[in-house]
């Protein structure tokens, strides 16, 4: 269920152990990059069902099927041999305990000062998925992970005086 990047990820990924995948998407198009769309278009494993969204999951224990309704028709569509559900869309980040305390764009990602992982508040670093709302992968994570640790020992050895250093750890 999706239609960015990470949706056309996973359905690619997916079709390696998948007979078929169905890619549902509450839009006419895709707002994944080109490139992902065309890997996603030529696999003759992913199937699209546009202007759709999933109505109901059906199944106690295990997934059996999907009722998927279409946005346009309302018409509701049952898929019966499905055994995987796999969401892929929107992303917000787990940053609600700063809120009020940080700068933060609309959807929760904590503002950055330039290419560094500073905040607003001095002594204070963001990085992974808390700043970074483009590229999102666990590589980039990581290396802004490095960032702010740089960043911080920067600031400890730099701005921030050995007393004060003490004087903050004592507190």
């Amino acid at each position: 269920v999706g239609g960015g990047d990470t949706a056309m990820e996973e359905a690619t990924f997916l079709t390696k152990f998948a007979s078929k995948v169905t890619v549902v998407h509450r839009r006419d198009e895709l707002r994944a990059s080109k490139a992902m769309q065309a890997r996603a278009f030529e696999n003759e494993k992913i199937e699209f069902m546009w202007d759709s969204e999933v109505e109901k999951v059906l199944g106690e224990q295990v997934v059996e099927g999907v009722n998927i309704k279409n946005r346009n028709t309302g018409e509701i569509t049952t898929l019966d041999d499905v055994t995987g559900v796999f969401i892929a869309i929107g992303h917000k980040p787990n940053t609600d305990l700063f809120k009020g305390v940080l700068t933060m764009d609309d959807v929760g990602y904590i503002q950055t000062k330039g290419q560094s992982t500073k905040t607003d508040l001095p002594g204070i670093f963001a990085c992974g998925d808390a700043m970074d709302s483009f590229y999102r992968q666990a590589v980039t994570a990581a290396g802004t992970g490095c960032k702010a640790a740089l960043d911080a020992e920067h600031y400890l050895s730099n701005e921030m005086s050995k007393e004060a250093i003490a004087e903050e750890h004592w507190k």
